[in-house]
């Protein structure tokens, strides 16, 4: 009954607060406690009695009755991290004030003429009883006592912590010089203690961190912008040297994220029985660490490097020299180092990663946890900020660890287009792993099966998995993919020279890609299609130049494929054939051919890849920058050294190189100008005629085509094509397992062109992606927080949500 009458009481006050036409005074308490003093709301209740229409009115009626009340309730909570929560009262005022502000903000955010009033100073408020220099109390903008506010009560003994004290609660003055480190909330990285599991310190945790994200979401009501220098500056005041818990919170959200064990003792279907509240706690972490770890890259990388290769200290951060980013959480995260740290980190990841993907004998026993996006988007951060955590994972085969669950998400969400960033987060992460010879070599560790996917069965190793995986994306995913089809193949040409044996499927997977890009149609229907012809064959080259001996597999597929290399060829290039070419292709059906694809049968218990249901919500997503824009060519020299290769500047001399093509050795840079210069058009649809009138012609065929790289591949069928023949009709073998065995105990020594040196393109940032990873980040953030829905129906200007 309590509850009821709470509740009618708090909604009055919001009636009182929209009638009233006058302003109500500071001093009057009385009204203004009506809002968090006697009630006992949960957030939901918040959410459903002070409706969206009533703030907005508010807002533009009584502006001064709207700021009055933000003043007061962050003024309750100011008064609460100076003293303390001792009692149950003070406990709850602090939760509803919390969640009134949580419902208030994004209204605040959503008006331009609001966007500042968190950031003036109010009368009388002092920057927390410290002086200045000169001795003056300088007052404090709102916003930075509410965010100094929220990082005390989050290490507030009983309320959020659990207290040392064993005779109750710690005295007032002990709130101020509390030494937060000392409260971690998790065992972990810099803190070797395990603080007992508390869920209502959970809850509390919970509630405060879903108003600090509320608070950095004004990102979401601005357009988005190219401008890398426009900070959030509730971010950059949060992570700054200003909020002296920045490291112990920085370490208690990492900690509780990476210590989370969903399926805890694996009793089965526990989660139904009992609720979980460390799962919501660890949602809303890796949330705020995700928003907070924003930073530019360029000064992050160089100076976290500076920090990470000094000597190692005994302690997790170097803490002596502040060096580096203003960003304290970016700062903290590039300098761990320890490698105890690292392992317990991304043994954390990928147990979480994995969880959706466990097979258990009774259905629906476990639980499975819905935040793997914001974990991928935190793993890409990890590898960006800390290169030697990046070094540390491609060690050893943990990382096949985290490239298995990727995978699976790719060819779970392939057809989903509510699921597009998904996608792209993980060819994303997959490109950035490429750029290092480490993941090339561990590919090749065998595969085996742990989860069915919707993938044809087959043996062989993990590089086969991703071969099969982007074959699926590519031939059977949405049609918002197509602009990822150059980073498929790129990472496939970062990997190619480790490969040490592919298997059938995958060598036929290979040279069903090239069949359908070569056909001439595909070829001539868009400026850039013929660069994916280039990346295929760059993969085929590499392979038979550096790893020959395993490879057999793939070198029967292209002698069984031959034709489509003498096609490619001699494609002709006059305006006629150019004309049928294109007659053919309206005739075609849209979308690549699956008919000459060896499809075999899925695993068995695999579920295919569906669209998104009707109704689904999703964000839009910026374009993401063509592939010569987020890679830089580096060449692996003969110490194994990686040297940075520019991309061509004129035309010129990468044709006249090309069509001298005088030297025995095939050059994959001689036609780097001709693979990256139509980066503009290359956001365009591939499969679809371009928006633009552009036409093919003769001399832009030739052009390309002259440097379509095929000596090594064509000196190989000049040598094995008579050799297969032969063996077949004098031995009259009419089996491809005596054909390989033939094929494995071969050798071109010699008889190749001299192996061209190895190209890698390696992830670079820029502001294209930097742009894009914060508009899906806040995307994935809106989704997510549906209960309650913090956002929703605001005029968010960041991206657009679109229901399918």
């Amino acid at each position: 009954m309590g509850n009821t009458d709470s509740k009618l009481h708090f909604r009055k006050a919001v009636i009182q607060l929209t009638t009233k036409t006058q302003p109500v005074e500071a001093t009057d308490d009385v009204f203004w406690d009506q809002f968090w003093a006697d009630t006992a709301t949960k957030v939901q209740d918040v959410f459903a009695l002070v409706p969206a229409a009533e703030i907005r009115a508010v807002r533009e009626e009584s502006p001064s009755n709207l700021a009055t009340l933000c003043y007061k309730a962050v003024e309750k909570l100011v008064q609460a991290a100076d003293s303390g929560c001792h009692s149950d009262k003070n406990r709850q005022i602090v939760l509803n004030c919390t969640r009134l502000l949580t419902r208030i903000l994004p209204y605040i955010f959503e008006d331009a003429d609001w966007r500042g009033f968190f950031w003036s100073t109010v009368p009388g408020a002092g920057r927390a009883g410290r002086l200045d220099e000169d001795g003056e109390d300088e007052a404090r903008p709102l916003a930075e006592s509410l965010l100094l506010a929220i990082a005390d009560l989050l290490f507030c003994p009983d309320f959020t912590i659990q207290s040392h004290k064993k005779n109750g609660a710690d005295s007032a003055e002990d709130m101020q010089s509390i030494d937060s480190c000392e409260y971690i909330w998790e065992v972990g990285v810099g803190f070797a203690q395990s603080p007992p599991l508390n869920y209502i310190h959970d809850i509390n945790r919970t509630e405060l961190l879903k108003l600090l994200l509320t608070c950095f979401s004004e990102t979401m009501y601005l357009p988005p912008s190219s401008e890398s220098k426009t900070l959030n500056p509730w971010v950059a005041f949060f992570s700054s040297t200003d909020n002296r818990h920045a490291l112990p919170l920085f370490t208690s959200l990492l900690n509780v994220v990476c210590a989370y064990d969903p399926v805890g003792y694996g009793i089965p279907y526990n989660h139904l029985l009992f609720s979980d509240h460390r799962e919501q706690l660890v949602e809303q972490a890796v949330q705020i660490l995700i928003v907070t770890l924003e930073h530019e890259a360029s000064l992050t990388a160089s100076s976290g490097l500076q920090a990470l290769y000094r000597s190692a200290s005994p302690s997790a951060m170097d803490e002596e020299q502040p060096a580096g980013p203003d960003n304290l959480f970016v700062n903290y995260l590039s300098r761990i180092h320890r490698e105890e740290d690292f392992s317990f980190i991304l043994k954390g990841l990928a147990r979480l990663l994995n969880n959706p993907l466990l097979q258990t004998y009774l259905p629906h026993s476990t639980k499975k946890i819905q935040f793997h996006q914001e974990l991928l988007i935190l793993f890409w951060k990890l590898c960006d900020f800390n290169k030697k955590f990046l070094f540390f994972v491609l060690k050893s085969s943990d990382v096949l660890d985290m490239l298995v669950p990727i995978l699976f998400y790719l060819n779970d969400a392939r057809a989903d287009q509510s699921r597009v960033g998904l996608v792209h987060i993980g060819v994303f992460i997959l490109l950035l792993l490429s750029g290092e010879r480490n993941f090339g070599v561990r590919l090749n560790k065998p595969f085996t099966l742990r989860v069915p996917m919707d993938i044809p069965v087959f043996t062989g190793t993990h590089a086969d998995l991703l071969v099969v995986i982007f074959h699926k994306i590519i031939t059977n995913g949405h049609q918002r993919l197509q602009p990822l089809f150059d980073c498929l193949l790129t990472i496939i040409v970062n990997v190619s020279p480790y490969l040490k044996s592919l298997s059938m499927v995958a060598a036929n997977k290979l040279l069903h890609l090239l069949e359908a890009f070569s056909t001439p149609w595909f070829l001539f229907s868009s400026p850039q299609n013929h660069h994916l012809v280039f990346f295929l064959l760059e993969v085929f080259n590499n392979i038979i130049q550096y790893q020959f001996d395993g490879n057999c597999n793939l070198v029967y597929a292209i002698i069984r494929k031959r034709s489509i290399f003498h096609q490619l060829a001699n494609l002709p290039s006059d305006v006629a054939s150019i004309q049928k070419a294109l007659q053919r292709k309206k005739k075609a059906v849209t979308g690549i051919s699956r008919s000459n694809s060896t499809e075999t049968e899925s695993m068995e218990g695999s579920k295919p890849a569906v669209p998104a249901e009707p109704g689904t919500l999703k964000a839009s997503l910026e374009a993401t920058p063509g592939i010569d824009k987020i890679t830089e060519k580096s060449q692996v020299s003969q110490d194994g050294t990686m040297v940075t290769v520019p991309y061509s500047d004129s035309a010129q001399t990468a044709d006249s190189s090309a069509i001298t093509g005088a030297s025995d050795t095939e050059s994959n840079s001689e036609r780097d100008h001709e693979v990256y210069q139509a980066e503009s058009e290359a956001a365009g649809s591939r499969l679809s005629s371009a928006a633009t009138p552009w036409s093919p012609n003769p001399d832009w065929v030739v052009t390309w085509k002259a440097k379509l790289p095929l000596q090594t591949i064509m000196r190989l069928l000049q040598v094995l094509v008579p050799q297969v023949e032969k063996i077949c009709i004098d031995k009259g073998l009419t089996d491809e397992s005596e054909i390989l065995k033939f094929l494995q105990h071969g050798t071109l020594v010699g008889l190749l062109p001299v192996p061209h040196p190895i190209l890698i393109r390696k992830y670079q940032a820029n502001a294209g992606t930097a742009i894009w990873f914060r508009t899906y980040m806040w995307g994935v953030i809106y989704l997510r927080n549906v209960d309650p829905p913090i956002w929703y129906d605001t005029d968010i200007r960041l991206f657009e949500i679109q229901r399918i």
